[in-house]
């Protein structure tokens, strides 16, 4: 089944340095962009995180800190991922939890702005996981009938990924070939920042969703302890969250 497109999705996949969000980079991204039309195009980048990748992870994707010591940086590389993917939805696999939130991460660290306000994401491995619990070899081998060769190279995750999706709308008849059901099937849950600090109770309403105020209204707890805003501005947390808070705060402070 081919999908019904009413604007461009970017099948994405990022192997990093590690996996937390606000601290790790990107050493290699893949971008396969299908169009409304049946157009297809298909980028991959090795990226210079400027960090270093450790052992472990090298041993995960095969990526040195030789392989990438001469490509571009992610900075040097922002306008281009951009450019290709400012007109898209996005899907990967795991993409809501982490490919999401680091590649906002990477492209407010090169002063790109990052958001997800007009379009959609669709998360892959939450329909295979509510529907077989498999990894994504595993969910290549059910529903596409063969071996993924290359598993955790950026490309050949990308590509199997959005074989899949096809698969599982043919296996799947309740699920719709729309990218808006798709997204709100594969949400997990109502996160205002990508990283799921800050989320929407049932009234809609932005929360903390961690530390000592979590379940409490966000705008409360800044006009009670105004300090606490300063805190998680100065803490290790994701810039993503800490441009959502801020928002949060300059909103507040134009209603007064």
């Amino acid at each position: 089944m081919e999908l019904k497109l009413t604007r461009p999705i970017c099948f994405f996949d990022l192997e990093t340095t590690g996996i937390d969000v606000a601290r790790d980079r990107i050493v290699e991204i893949s971008i396969f962009k299908v169009f409304p039309n049946g157009n297809k195009e298909s980028k991959t980048w090795l990226v210079n995180p400027t960090i270093p990748i450790p052992p472990q992870t090298t041993a995960v994707h095969g990526i040195t800190d030789e392989k990438v010591a001469n490509e571009p940086t992610f900075k040097e590389l922002a306008t281009q991922v951009h450019n290709m993917i400012k007109d898209s939805d996005l899907a990967g696999f795991n993409s809501d939890r982490f490919d999401i939130p680091l590649l906002a991460e990477e492209m407010l660290r090169a002063e790109i702005d990052f958001d997800m306000k007009n379009r959609v994401s669709v998360d892959i491995q939450t329909i295979f996981h509510k529907k077989e619990e498999r990894t994504l070899s595993a969910g290549y081998k059910f529903y596409c009938g063969e071996s993924l060769e290359n598993a955790h190279s950026a490309e050949a995750d990308t590509m199997a990924t959005y074989e899949i999706l096809k698969a599982q709308l043919d296996r799947y008849p309740d699920l719709e070939n729309d990218m808006k059901f798709l997204s709100e099937f594969t949400t997990r849950k109502k996160s205002v920042d990508f990283a799921g600090f800050i989320a929407l109770n049932k009234d809609e309403k932005e929360i903390f969703s961690f530390g000592k105020h979590k379940g409490r209204l966000v705008d409360e707890v800044l006009e009670a302890e105004p300090g606490y805003f300063g805190w998680i501005q100065n803490a290790d947390f994701p810039l993503y969250t800490k441009k959502v808070l801020t928002a949060i705060k300059l909103r507040k402070l134009n209603t007064k």
